[in-house]
């Protein structure tokens, strides 16, 4: 308020304005600091405290539109300001899409986000001496780009990119601050996020097409009538990237960010900017079926694993399944084995947390003791009580197929190849080829075949021919005779029947590719094991992928005849 005698001139409605806006900042600023306090996982104990800081940012948030100008004049409310209540709203919808997963709520961070930017609220920022103004300016550009980045924004994001660059070197520039290395980090890191798909799809005047990898209405192929298939459905995911060196932006790695994305419907824009997320979800039941909940675990150490995995395990609801997503280093066993348990074969790398304190602890340990930093295959034992679907990317990932199905439950690992051929452009600091066959199969299938670009025009002719390739695989799955009952077990649910059709096709691909057959362990396997000569080996399905290549001109890279080479 302002100073001085004047105070006592001011009408008792306006002083009462600036009370109630006080009150309602502070009121805000005290729920948004106890978000963090809440428990990162259990789907209900937040929603009600959500609910209520949601509440109270819409009522500061129509406060200060209905009485900007007694504020700005008896408060000295500053355009800084407004950015920041609108900045903490957008935050609100990110942290209740990170929890819920439902992509609309993406849509409602960006108009906030944009809404700063287009208003130019944190324009004065740089006039005033202070350089924690600037960081939360900083900090708002790092959030936006992670809400365009999640909904393939990308043209928006380059221009954030050059915002943030030209405000960070002003920042550096002018406060000659230590946290300099951090910021330029912060821009490396988005830029090889950006650049990390190997194919660019372009228009007639060479502008990049931007390719969404959600599940769209026409995404996963249609049962057939007839078909008997399961009923469960995907409740719940935990998407977990622990690999060294690959390209991450906001403790989200490519991997991990392609993943989340293959289990997510297309947004759609909720009817009303401001309504109460956990208000309008627990009244009005959206057409379609919500997306699949996630956990997004960045480098966790075991136990952080085990706690989500438990969480998740406990609040799956009856005829759901749990899906494990496993994008990690290979850990292998140390020293030689006479037996051949669940604990015998190595796993995944889980982090240390530095929390040893002699680090050669582990290199000098006795052979005889297991991987302590490592989620093992029987790790996972007690989660098959229940429906569970595990996708494992590593060096190591063979060693989930070692898995013993001890209660009879519906369980399906989907693994990757364990090495790639030399022959291959090393790629993997952008992402792992075999994810991106899971989220983008075109892309990956154009990558393999040696193409970096590709007109618009062709690639929607080659997705249509895709889209028949996977009603194809649907078919083989669902009428073979000998395949183990799991798999359709899973395949009544969307997401998992786009998975299992694209992991076929990945597969499939892959022993028709001529340097890919130099080694078996190029190849992904299951567990169970398919039936080969119905699905990844069926002449039907080679056909098709060689039709595909002919269609990209690229047929001379696969095998014409693989069957004959058996």
């Amino acid at each position: 308020m302002s100073s001085g005698g004047a105070e006592d001139d001011i009408p008792q409605a306006e002083r009462k304005t600036v009370t109630d806006f006080c009150y309602l900042l502070d009121k805000s600023k005290q729920l948004f600091n106890g978000l963090r306090d809440l428990p990162q996982y259990g789907q209900k104990q937040w929603q009600s405290y959500f609910g209520r800081t949601f509440d109270v940012y819409t009522k500061l948030w129509k406060f200060q539109q209905q009485h900007r100008q007694v504020l700005d004049n008896r408060y000295g409310l500053k355009r800084w300001q407004i950015g920041e209540i609108a900045s903490k709203i957008g935050q609100l919808y990110y942290h209740y899409y990170l929890r819920t997963s439902e992509t609309s709520y993406l849509n409602e961070a960006f108009s906030f986000y944009s809404a700063i930017r287009q208003r130019s609220y944190y324009s004065q920022v740089n006039k005033e001496d202070r350089p924690e103004l600037v960081v939360k300016k900083l900090r708002y550009y790092a959030r936006f780009i992670v809400v365009c980045l999640l909904l393939n924004k990308m043209d928006v994001v380059k221009d954030l990119v050059k915002e943030l660059s030209d405000e960070i070197e002003d920042y550096t520039h002018r406060f000659n601050t230590e946290d300099q290395v951090e910021w330029n980090l912060v821009l490396q890191e988005v830029a090889a996020f950006i650049e990390a798909d190997p194919v660019m799809v372009l228009n007639d005047d060479n502008t990049i097409v931007i390719t969404s990898n959600r599940l769209s209405e026409t995404g996963a192929p249609l049962l057939e009538q007839g078909m008997i298939v399961g009923q469960l459905a995907l409740a719940d995911a935990l998407i977990i990237g622990n690999c060294n060196n690959q390209v991450k932006f906001s403790e989200l790695t490519i991997d991990m960010f392609r993943m989340l994305q293959a289990l997510e419907r297309e947004p759609m824009n909720l009817a009303s900017q401001m309504n109460k997320p956990g208000m309008q979800e627990s009244t009005e039941k959206p057409a379609r079926r919500e997306n699949p909940h996630k956990y997004l675990l960045y480098k966790p150490t075991f136990s952080q694993l085990y706690t989500f995995l438990a969480a998740s395990f406990k609040e799956l609801p009856a005829n759901s399944v749990l899906l494990i997503y496993l994008s990690a280093t290979g850990v292998f066993p140390s020293g030689r084995s006479d037996s051949e348990g669940p604990y015998d074969f190595g796993g995944v790398l889980t982090n240390s947390n530095r929390d040893i304190i002699n680090g050669d602890a582990i290199h000098k340990r006795n052979q005889s003791y297991k991987e302590m930093h490592c989620l093992h295959p029987g790790d996972l034992y007690p989660f098959t009580r229940k429906p569970l679907f595990i996708i494992v990317d590593s060096s190591n990932s063979v060693a989930y197929k070692n898995f013993t199905n001890l209660f009879g439950q519906p369980l399906v690992c989907l693994l990757s190849p364990t090495a790639y051929p030399k022959a291959l452009q090393d790629q993997s600091q952008r992402g792992s080829l075999f994810t991106l066959f899971l989220n983008n199969p075109l892309m990956a299938f154009l990558f393999v075949s040696g193409l970096s670009s590709m007109r618009r025009g062709l690639w929607e002719k080659c997705q249509d021919y895709l889209r028949k390739i996977n009603r194809d695989i649907a078919q083989l799955l669902t009428h073979s005779r000998s395949i183990d009952q799991a798999f359709l077990q899973f395949f009544g649910d969307e997401f998992l029947r786009l998975l299992l059709t694209r992991f076929i096709f990945c597969s499939a691909t892959m022993r028709m590719h001529k340097i890919f057959r130099q080694e078996t362990r190029n190849y992904p396997e299951s567990y169970p094991q398919l039936p080969r000569d119905e699905t990844v080996e069926n002449p039907h399905l080679q056909k098709h992928i060689l039709e595909l290549a002919s269609i990209l001109d690229v047929r001379n890279v696969f095998l014409e005849n693989t069957l004959d080479d058996y």
